[in-house]
């Protein structure tokens, strides 16, 4: 019986490639007798920098708050471009709330703090509001209370990395530690 089994799902599995495999030929048969006049044009380029290395980010949060006090982290990009450069604020505290878990943070023992926020799903592409122009030779800051994000209820050291260069763009960014007391 489990031969018997086991036999039925490598068919299946060979079934649903092989319809898998026929429907993506099918569609690129159908995609090749497009003409150039039947294509539609592509959606706007993104505003995005192909290079945010022109970008630097600080991090900063203060050195000592009361337990139960708000811990404010503020990101500071700075532009150093000649020209404005554009990054997705989605994962950063320029969208002045948490939206997803975008800090590492632990504490004195470098036991992860539980994220308690939101976990929001995200269209894409992103539409242009999503976006942050920083002007040529300027810069922008946004900042969060962290304690609305991760449970930071005893007092001790905490140790905040910043997790979401992936998404946003922003890399390099500091690290920071805050004593609660």
């Amino acid at each position: 019986m489990r031969n018997q089994l086991v036999t039925m799902a490598a068919c299946l599995s060979m079934f649903s490639f092989t319809a898998c495999q026929q429907s993506q030929n099918a569609q690129s048969a159908n995609d090749s007798t497009h003409t150039a006049q039947d294509t539609v044009p592509a959606v706007a380029e993104t505003p995005v920098a192909k290079d945010t290395a022109v970008l630097t980010t600080v991090m900063s949060a203060p050195e000592k708050v009361k337990a139960g006090a708000p811990i404010m982290v503020k990101f500071t990009v700075t532009n150093h471009a000649d020209t404005a450069v554009s990054f997705l604020k989605w994962h950063t505290p320029m969208e002045g709330k948490f939206m997803n878990s975008f800090f590492e943070v632990t504490d004195s023992k470098g036991e992860a703090i539980q994220y308690k926020g939101i976990m929001a799903k995200r269209v894409t592409p992103p539409p242009a509001d999503a976006y942050i122009s920083v002007p040529a030779k300027g810069e922008v800051s946004g900042e969060v209370d962290l304690t609305t994000g991760y449970k930071i209820t005893a007092p001790g050291t905490y140790k905040v990395v910043y997790q979401g260069d992936f998404t946003s763009g922003l890399s390099k960014v500091n690290e920071v530690t805050v004593t609660v007391e």
